[in-house]
């Protein structure tokens, strides 16, 4: 088992390798050549600046039993299809039952700014309580998945 980040626009890369060295569980994350990266923990892979380069290497790479962390959907639907687990920045892990109706979602947002439409709410600025609420539902999954192996 390992944690596998989409580490491109990753917020919580200091989360992720805080409990990632509690729980001896090692670390891979991947980023285009456009970002620049180091750790004394993960280890860093980086792939062509290419469309989805990153999101392909990650899932190529991934096995049953992983955890991995990335804000896109479509890496996650993959992920969770090949027996993995999949969690957002924000603390939302992503399953079976919610991740048809994240892609639908994703897709009528698509459709609506391809039509022209502004989205209708903005991003909003993260604060402590997403890196909280990031934390305990990623040590919780990370210990699920460590329990699984056994």
């Amino acid at each position: 088992m390992r944690i596998l980040v989409d580490a491109d626009a990753c917020p919580v890369k200091n989360l992720i390798e805080k409990i990632a060295k509690e729980l001896k569980i090692p670390v891979i994350m991947f980023v285009d050549t456009s970002h620049v990266l180091k750790s004394d923990y993960s280890e860093i892979v980086i792939v062509s600046k290419a469309p989805d380069a990153v999101d392909f290497v990650l899932i190529n790479n991934s096995e049953k039993g992983d955890v991995i962390v990335t804000q896109d959907y479509g890496v996650a639907a993959m992920a969770l299809g090949k027996g993995a687990y999949a969690i957002h920045p924000n603390g939302k892990v992503y399953t079976d039952f919610n991740i048809d109706m994240m892609l639908a979602q994703r897709h009528a947002a698509r459709v609506n700014r391809m039509a022209g439409n502004k989205p209708y709410k903005q991003q909003k600025r993260r604060i402590n309580t997403d890196d909280n609420n990031f934390y305990d539902s990623f040590y919780e999954l990370c210990e699920k998945a460590l329990n699984q192996q056994k």
